[in-house]
């Protein structure tokens, strides 16, 4: 059994955020994963983890996508996650997609970074 955190990170970590995702009408994270037959009845996700690394300079696809499986619904699962601090048990399905194609799983996509998250939930100003 493998246990993993789930927090965003890469090797450096010279910048960190925060990130934030509107669910596409029909054709999100869902969707995908049922048209490939990679979601069982009766399971939710409860996480998605991407990772777009060793970049030589300019992006070169697939990213990673490990999508996080839990049996149940979002109420039961937001149960079980209050009542235990121990490891969610989950099914990681991991599928390497362009990024056209992942951003695209979502109506609107927003990642804010700041040098170790200077700006995280500050507020700025600038001129018009």
């Amino acid at each position: 059994m493998i246990k993993d955190h789930f927090k965003a990170s890469v090797q450096y970590g010279d910048l960190k955020g925060t990130a934030s995702a509107d669910r596409a009408d029909g054709s999100g994270p869902e969707e995908f994963l049922k048209q490939r037959g990679l979601l069982s009845t009766g399971e939710f996700i409860v996480g998605i983890d991407t990772w777009a690394g060793e970049n030589p300079g300019r992006h070169q696809d697939p990213v990673t996508v490990n999508f996080l499986l839990t049996e149940g619904a979002y109420d039961s699962v937001s149960a079980k996650l209050a009542k235990s601090s121990s490891p969610l048990p989950v099914r990681r399905v991991a599928v390497d997609i362009g990024i056209a194609e992942f951003l695209g799983l979502f109506k609107r996509f927003s990642v804010c970074l700041s040098p170790n998250g200077m700006l995280t939930d500050r507020s700025y100003s600038y001129p018009d």
